[in-house]
């Protein structure tokens, strides 16, 4: 639920650890700035947050509209409602834009405060440390884990769950809609699922899934910024329910896109395909790569070579890492029972990527634009089961497979 200045404090989350907020900075309410972004549920939490929090008193006023000559600017009318910046990777908020060599035409925009999860919902370890704790000391991160038929079951459960999320992301996908009101979207459906959102505080990522836009290859954080047309955005989703985690991602048009975009969407998707049509036992992780890189390169792209597909199921993340770049030193080989991600990132430029201030936002190199698909994958005995396949009632957002 999103915090703003008319809910009651007890509803509003604390700026540093996202605890229940009951006490408001005086100097907030002094100037009568919004709540949110200006409660606390300790003094303590208060004191650690001053550094970066006292900046809000100099650039926010309850004065501010948003509207700049008659126009509403989204910057503007973001922080007018203590929407800030983030930094840190989602650790800091700054009301000021942070100074950085933007790559292409796209800037960061402020985002939202955190939106709180009902106490009921079972949640993973860092729902409340931002430290996946578990995760990192498992087994599984050395040696990959051949699934029960239980956990099977559970897996195919949740992913289908994802899937229907992914979808209602999907129908939303306009020009004017911003990428917050699609998180807004995907934590609302993945709470009335009984579901909690994977990413949200996952190493403090401060939303419950990934917008990625443009030039943005992954982890772009959902924000103030409208859509427009011609745009591309990628929405990656995962979701925690019955004690696992489902991951799938698409990337869609917005309005109508040009060629270029066409061309580097639908060849990232070929790439996944040909990807999964390889999986079954005995094929080496490495093969992989080999294929998405093969047709990658047909198309004019290039395959980004710092993010990978990865195990899933009890754990967000685990081993095995799936490259998805040739000549990669991936080592063992698929068996039934395991089940992982493939995700190619695929670029219309150069292969290289650089990292915006906040942390999170991983774009191109050279600014232009890039793409990707994902699916969480089952190996079985004679191929493979993609468990976040598209559905029935999935939209037809995606010309080549109604031709």
């Amino acid at each position: 639920m999103n915090g703003d200045g008319d809910h009651e404090l007890g509803h509003v989350a604390c700026v540093r650890c996202s605890k229940p907020a009951r006490l408001q900075c005086p100097k907030c309410l002094e100037l009568k700035l919004p709540r949110v972004n200006a409660s606390f549920c300790s003094q303590e939490c208060f004191k650690e947050s001053w550094s970066s929090h006292k900046l809000v008193h100099t650039s926010l006023s309850h004065k501010e509209t948003g509207e700049l000559n008659g126009v509403q600017d989204p910057h503007a009318a973001a922080l007018a409602q203590g929407w800030m910046y983030c930094l840190r990777k989602g650790q800091s908020r700054s009301p000021q834009l942070p100074t950085f060599d933007w790559t292409g035409p796209l800037r960061a925009y402020p985002i939202s405060p955190r939106r709180l999860v009902p106490d009921q919902i079972p949640r993973p370890d860092w729902a409340s440390t931002g430290r996946p704790h578990q995760e990192i000391s498992s087994e599984w991160q050395n040696s990959v884990e051949i699934k029960s038929p239980a956990q099977i079951a559970k897996l195919r459960e949740t992913c289908r769950v994802g899937r229907e999320i992914l979808d209602l992301a999907a129908r939303a996908i306009k020009p004017g809609v911003t990428t917050d009101e699609i998180d807004r979207i995907v934590h609302e459906a993945t709470i009335a699922a009984g579901g909690y959102p994977s990413p949200l505080n996952y190493h403090f990522f401060p939303k419950s899934c990934c917008t990625s836009v443009n030039e943005i290859i992954c982890h772009g954080i959902p924000d103030a910024r409208p859509l427009e047309d011609g745009d591309i955005v990628n929405v990656d989703v995962t979701v925690y329910l019955n004690g696992c985690h489902g991951d799938l991602n698409e990337t869609f048009f917005v309005g109508k896109v040009d060629k270029a975009s066409e061309n580097l969407v639908r060849s990232t998707y070929e790439c996944l395909e040909k990807a999964i049509a390889l999986v079954k036992p005995g094929v080496r992780y490495r093969e992989v790569g080999e294929v998405i890189s093969r047709h990658a390169s047909l198309n004019g792209l290039s395959v980004v070579k710092s993010y990978c597909g990865h195990g899933i199921g009890e754990l967000f993340h685990c081993a095995p890492n799936i490259p998805h770049y040739a000549r990669n030193k991936a080592v063992g080989v698929m068996k039934a029972g395991q089940v992982f991600t493939i995700e190619p990132m695929i670029n219309a430029g150069i292969w290289k990527d650089r990292m915006w201030p906040d942390g999170w936002t991983a774009v191109t190199a050279d600014g232009k634009r890039s793409a990707q698909f994902e699916h969480t994958l089952l190996v079985t005995e004679t191929g493979v089961e993609v468990l976040t396949a598209r559905l029935p009632t999935s939209p037809d957002v995606f010309p080549w497979l109604t031709r």
